[in-house]
């Protein structure tokens, strides 16, 4: 499989000694979709302006599409579309108009942008605001305007910088169907956020960088088998007995009448819930207590 984007040694140092990259390495390789996660701080902004070419790097080599930007710089901006985390168009400029003028930034003539464009508004739901001006559009609409303008020259890698950040859950799942879908078409998607349970969804390898340095890179099944324990939460069915008693197993009663239990990797959850009928109490629903990969995250950052 080709390599979409390769990060080797790469290192960023401010006027003042501050590291904000302290040597990383990354594969993203082609068709993936790549979690790029850490607290504020950590790196993962310093790292897109670099691959964007908007900050310069300390030292280290980078390619896009196996392009090295300081040599072939305008290949490796055709195979790039980034979605920035702050708004960054004109509002009083028509939504289409935006995209439009996007495209040509890139070399492509209006008489191909223009279907394009109408063809992504239809595609993320702004069929209606192709006349709209752009500061009209609520939050939801707005992000879906820059994934448009980032995709009309068809690149072959698109980066997200926190791209549902302030979107509705109803318009958030409905982004995420389209970038399924659009990964699924073969384009590369490097996506930052800190809704972990959307990295978990959606992607298929996630690194963690902190404090400059990556802290974990590996497929995300991989990564989650690391957590030892994971808190449940079991709901028993309405009336069931409440005297119950399990010593074996570590469980607190909660004020609601949930069941909270600690397990360990060794544990088996429907062992439990077998143990719990067999004593008068089905459970009729159990839930995690928290998001898995939220849960490493933190175990990870704070170690």
């Amino acid at each position: 499989m080709s390599i979409a984007i390769q990060i080797e040694d790469l290192k960023k140092e401010y006027k003042g000694g501050l590291q904000a990259l302290k040597g990383i390495n990354l594969t993203v390789k082609e068709g993936d979709f790549f979690g790029l996660l850490g607290p504020n701080g950590a790196g993962k902004s310093t790292t897109i302006g670099i691959l964007c070419g908007l900050v310069s790097k300390s030292s280290g080599r980078i390619k896009i599409a196996g392009f090295d930007p300081e040599t072939h710089l305008s290949e490796a901006k055709l195979s790039i579309g980034v979605v920035p985390q702050e708004f960054n168009f004109n509002i009083f400029e028509p939504c289409a108009q935006i995209v439009i003028n996007q495209a040509g930034y890139y070399g492509v003539p209006r008489r191909v942008a223009t279907p394009r464009t109408k063809q992504l508004f239809e595609q993320l739901g702004l069929a209606e605001k192709y006349e709209t001006p752009a500061g009209r559009l609520s939050g939801g609409l707005k992000r879906r305007l820059m994934i448009a303008r980032a995709l009309v020259h068809n690149p072959r890698i698109l980066i997200l910088d926190e791209p549902t950040a302030g979107v509705d859950i109803s318009m958030r799942r409905s982004m995420w169907n389209f970038l399924e879908e659009l990964n699924q078409k073969g384009t590369t998607i490097i996506l930052t956020t800190h809704y972990l349970e959307e990295a978990e969804s959606l992607c298929r390898h996630i690194a963690i960088i902190d404090k400059g340095q990556i802290i974990a890179n590996d497929s995300t099944q991989a990564l989650l088998t690391q957590l030892q324990s994971e808190t449940v939460i079991l709901y028993p069915e309405p009336g069931s007995k409440s005297d119950w008693t399990l010593p074996a197993w570590p469980l607190q009663k909660m004020d609601d009448g949930s069941i909270e239990a600690d397990l360990t990797s060794s544990q088996n959850i429907t062992d439990l819930i077998v143990q719990f009928a067999a004593q008068g109490v089905p459970i009729h629903r159990v839930k995690n207590k928290a998001n898995r990969l939220e849960e490493l995250f933190v175990k990870l950052v704070k170690g």
